[in-house]
C-alpha cells in the first residue's frame, strides 16, 4: 500500500512522535510506502509532498512541533492559498494522482470534522486525535494534553512563591478553548485554591468570599486558575477580567499571568511520547486491515478506534460529577 500522512491545525507536543509511530509501523512492519504531505490539507491542494523513509524519522520522538508543517486550511471553505470552488474535489483528484490508498490525518476537532466530510465523499482516511485541550469526543485522552498540563502545573508551582512573598492573589490563565480540562488538571495538580472552568457557572461574590475566608484563616494569598473560555465581559481576556474583578471584590492586590502558546511548544512528556507511539502504530494497523473512516482512541488502557462520523462536530467537556471536581470540592477548592 501507499499512504499519505498530514498534520493540520495548531501545533502540539507529540505530533512528531505520532508521525514516527505511524510511519515506522507502516514501513517496517507492513511494508507500505509513505508520502509526507506538507502544511496540512493545503499540501493536498498544491501537491506539496515528499517521500518518507526510515531515515526521515530519525530524532522525531522527542521533537516538538511538526516536521510536516501545518496550516489552518479548511478545504470546505473558499479562500486560502488555493481559492478553488471545488477544493474537496481537487483533493480527491490529487490523492488519486499521487496513488495514495489512504490518508492518515493527525489533528484536532476541526480537522476531524474536515476528515469526516472528505470520508463521506469517498476518501479513505484514518485519523489520530491531536490537541492539548483534550476536548475531542470519543477518546479518554489525546496526546499533547499531558504535556500542556505539565507545563501549566510547573507555572502554578512557581506562582505560589510569588503570591506568598507579596501576599497577593495570582490569577493564571490557561488554554482550552471551550473546555476546562487543562485548568482542572493543572489547577488540582498545582494546588490551585480557585479553579474556574467554562462548563461550571461562577459567582464573583462567592469567589471573593472564598479568598477573604482564606485570609481570615491565616492564608494571605490565593492561586486562581482560569480557563481561557470562561464567561467574561467580552472585552478582556479571561485572566485580565478575573484579576480586575477579584481585586475590586476583595481589595487584595491581584495580578494575572497568561501562559499562552508556551503550553503548546517544546518536547512531549514521556506519557505523550508513549501515547503518540501507540496511537500512530494503531493507525497503521487500521490502514493495513482496511478499517477506514475511523479515529484512533484511548479507552482506559486500551488503544482502539471509533467511527469518524460519530466524532465530528462533538466536544468532550468537563462535567460537574468528574472525580477531580468532586474531590476538589471536598478539599475546599472553590469552583466558582
Amino acid at each position: 500500500m501507499r499512504i499519505g500522512i498530514l498534520t493540520a491545525g495548531g501545533d502540539c507536543p507529540g505530533i512528531n512522535a505520532t508521525i514516527r509511530g505511524v510511519c515506522k509501523a507502516a514501513i517496517l512492519h507492513y511494508g507500505m510506502e509513505v508520502v509526507g504531505i506538507h502544511s496540512g490539507f493545503q499540501g493536498l491542494l498544491t501537491n506539496d509532498v515528499e517521500e518518507l523513509t526510515g531515515r526521515s524519522l530519525s530524532g522525531l520522538l522527542h521533537l516538538g512541533g511538526t516536521v510536516l508543517g501545518t496550516s489552518r486550511e479548511k478545504p470546505f471553505r473558499r479562500g486560502g492559498v488555493v481559492d478553488d470552488a471545488d477544493k474537496p474535489g481537487l483533493i480527491l483528484r490529487n490523492v488519486a494522482q499521487l496513488g495514495l490508498d489512504c490518508v492518515v490525518v493527525i489533528g484536532g476537532g476541526g480537522t476531524q470534522k474536515t476528515a469526516a466530510k472528505l470520508a463521506a465523499l469517498g476518501l479513505k482516511v484514518v485519523t489520530v486525535p491531536k490537541t492539548i485541550d483534550n476536548d475531542i469526543w470519543g477518546t479518554d485522552f489525546s496526546f499533547g494534553f499531558d504535556s500542556a498540563v505539565t507545563i501549566a502545573t510547573e507555572a502554578i508551582d512557581r506562582l505560589h512563591t510569588t503570591a506568598s512573598s507579596h501576599r497577593r492573589v495570582m490569577v493564571i490563565e490557561v488554554m482550552g478553548h471551550k473546555a476546562g480540562w487543562i485548568a482542572l488538571y493543572s489547577g488540582m495538580a498545582g494546588g490551585g485554591d480557585i479553579i474556574l472552568l467554562p462548563e461550571l457557572p461562577y459567582d464573583i461574590h462567592r469567589i471573593g468570599e472564598s479568598i477573604l475566608s482564606r485570609l481570615k484563616r491565616g492564608k494571605p494569598y490565593s492561586i486562581v486558575v482560569v480557563a481561557e473560555g470562561i464567561r467574561t465581559d467580552g472585552r478582556k481576556r479571561a485572566g485580565e477580567f478575573m484579576a480586575q474583578e477579584i481585586e475590586y471584590e476583595t481589595g487584595i492586590e491581584t495580578r494575572e499571568t497568561v501562559l499562552g502558546y508556551v503550553q503548546r511548544g517544546g518536547s512531549p512528556t514521556a506519557f505523550d511520547r508513549n501515547l503518540s507511539t501507540r496511537m500512530g502504530g494503531h493507525a497503521a494497523e487500521l490502514v493495513a486491515t482496511g478499517q477506514f473512516g475511523r479515529m484512533v482512541a484511548l479507552h482506559g488502557d486500551a488503544i482502539t478506534s471509533v467511527p469518524l462520523d460519530e466524532v465530528a462536530g462533538r466536544l468532550k467537556l468537563v462535567t460537574p460529577d468528574h472525580d477531580l471536581v468532586v474531590q476538589g470540592r471536598r478539599m475546599g477548592v472553590c469552583f466558582g
